[in-house]
């Protein structure tokens, strides 16, 4: 049986802690602890906040936790730093170049983690996101988002549209 953290008010006590080891604990209602859980985004890319699941060692759902804001600030830390850990998706804040307009192409990116560059194999690697966000997978299995195309500077917006 799954454990659920929703409905309830912002600031919600969750069982949730660190073993000697550093692995996450999580003590269900029956006050049997989980080590090693490992929280896991429902939808990472259109509701990161919401749907989050921890899940034990052999892959079954412990809790859901429907909002991590409803959820106290100690124990969303411990999720935080875990989601951290497990989710890397630099968002490209402007595009610098783009060796050419066909593909493959090498694109060298702003990102808020810094500059570098991603080899574009096909116009396919690149996926809409709702109207404005953009989804890009680098050769090397890395993706980039693009949370809203109208916010990048005029230069970058003209060579992302050679590729939509």
């Amino acid at each position: 049986m799954t454990d659920s953290i929703s409905n309830t008010p912002a600031g919600q006590a969750l069982p949730l802690a660190r073993d000697a080891a550093g692995r996450l604990v999580f003590t269900d209602a029956a006050g049997q602890p989980h080590a090693g859980v490992v929280p896991v985004r429902a939808f990472p890319i259109a509701a990161p906040d919401e749907g989050i699941s921890l899940v034990n060692t052999e892959g079954h759902e412990v809790a859901w936790i429907d909002s991590l804001q409803a959820v106290a600030p100690a124990a969303r830390a411990l999720i935080e730093e875990e989601l951290a850990l497990r989710d890397f998706v630099p968002e490209i804040t402007r595009l610098k170049s783009v060796s050419s307009f066909g593909t493959p192409s090498v694109w060298t990116v702003e990102t808020d983690r810094g500059e570098t560059s991603f080899i574009l194999k096909g116009e396919e690697d690149i996926r809409r996101l709702a109207r404005t966000g953009l989804l890009i997978a680098g050769s090397q299995g890395v993706q980039y988002s693009v949370r809203d195309m109208t916010a990048l500077d005029r230069g970058s917006r003209r060579l992302l549209e050679r590729f939509l």
